[in-house]
C-alpha cells in the first residue's frame, strides 16, 4: 500500500485533473506514441501559443477525474499512452491543432483517441468536422468583416462624390 505522502500527491493530480476538464469548453484524449522529443516540444509550442494545455497523464489517474467530472464514456480509450489537450477559451482551438497535428505526423504515430466539448463526447465525424472550422477568433474577425463592409463601401461612395466635385470646382475656377 502506497504511503500517504504518495496518495495525497496522487490524489491531487486527480483533483487539478478534474478541475481541468470541468472548466475546460472541450478537450482532446491523444495517444502520442509515435512521436519524437523534438515533435512534442513542437506540438507544446503550438498548444500553448493556441492557449491549450497539453499534458502527459496516468491512464488510472485520469479515469478517476473523467468519472468525477461526469464523462465516464472515456474511460474505454485509457490504454497505451495517454496525453490531454484542454482548451478554456475557445472550443474548437484543441481539436482543430491536435487533429491539425495528428495529420501532420500520421495515424500510425499519433492519434486523437476521443474528444469531448462542453461535458458532451463527440463521435469520430463530430471531430473531424470542428477540426474543419476557424478559431473563435478567427470566426470573429470575419464577423467584423461582414459587418464593417457596407460602411466601408459608403464612405468610398462619398468620398469619391467629394473628390469629383472638388475636381469639377477646380476646373470651373
Amino acid at each position: 500500500m502506497p504511503n500517504a505522502k504518495v496518495l495525497e500527491s496522487k490524489k491531487a493530480v486527480v483533483a487539478a485533473l478534474e478541475d481541468q476538464l470541468k472548466t475546460a469548453q472541450a478537450g482532446v484524449l491523444v495517444d502520442y506514441s509515435g512521436i519524437t522529443v523534438e515533435q512534442d516540444t513542437e506540438l507544446r509550442n503550438t498548444a500553448r501559443k493556441a492557449g491549450i494545455s497539453y499534458t502527459v497523464v496516468k491512464n488510472t489517474m485520469v479515469r478517476r477525474a473523467l468519472d468525477d467530472a461526469g464523462l465516464s464514456e472515456l474511460d474505454d480509450v485509457l490504454h497505451g499512452n495517454t496525453s490531454l489537450a484542454t482548451g478554456d477559451d475557445d472550443p474548437i482551438a484543441p481539436i482543430k491543432v491536435i487533429s491539425d497535428y495528428a495529420t501532420k505526423m500520421g495515424d500510425d504515430k499519433f492519434h486523437i483517441k476521443a474528444a469531448f466539448m462542453e461535458g458532451k463526447v463527440l463521435s469520430k465525424e463530430e471531430i473531424a468536422q470542428l477540426a474543419t472550422l476557424s478559431s473563435k477568433k478567427d470566426l470573429y474577425a470575419q464577423l467584423v468583416g461582414v459587418l464593417i463592409a457596407p460602411v466601408a463601401n459608403l464612405a468610398a461612395v462619398v468620398s469619391a462624390i467629394a473628390d469629383k466635385d472638388n475636381a469639377g470646382e477646380a476646373a470651373a475656377e
